[in-house]
């Protein structure tokens, strides 16, 4: 399993394109708004390098715990619709459609008579051409 890891694209289904936390996507100056050279360059060089430090000192201490933490809770989802949820549904589908019937039934058997009174009442109704 840990052969087919792809260690280079690491969001191959895009799941966090939303999440842009490079210099260049937090940072801009506008025309007429810069900076010296100097800071600008030194200000990308310590964002980049705190940025990284700190993602890898949180990815560190807490992602192991927090990936076997999210591992569980998808198991749980997982086993929870496969034993429980799924066939809940395959028994209220199941118990529905005689329920469905026996309503279908009743309905016929009530209102199909009015209905068909009805029709045949309004039926001799004609339209006289002047």
């Amino acid at each position: 399993m840990a052969a087919d890891l792809d260690l280079v694209n690491r969001d191959h289904n895009s799941i966090n394109d939303h999440l842009k936390v490079s210099f260049e996507d937090v940072l801009a100056e506008p025309e007429g708004a810069h900076s010296m050279d100097c800071v600008w360059s030194n200000s990308y060089r310590c964002f980049t390098c705190w940025r990284d430090v700190c993602y890898t000192i949180h990815t560190l201490l807490c992602g192991v715990c927090l990936a076997m933490e999210w591992g569980c809770q998808f198991a749980y989802i997982a086993f929870s619709h496969i034993w429980c949820i799924t066939p809940f549904f395959k028994v209220l589908e199941l118990n529905c459609g005689c329920l469905q019937k026996v309503y279908g039934m009743c309905v016929h058997c009530c209102l199909d008579p009015c209905c068909e009174a009805c029709g045949l009442l309004f039926g001799a109704f004609r339209k006289e051409r002047s």
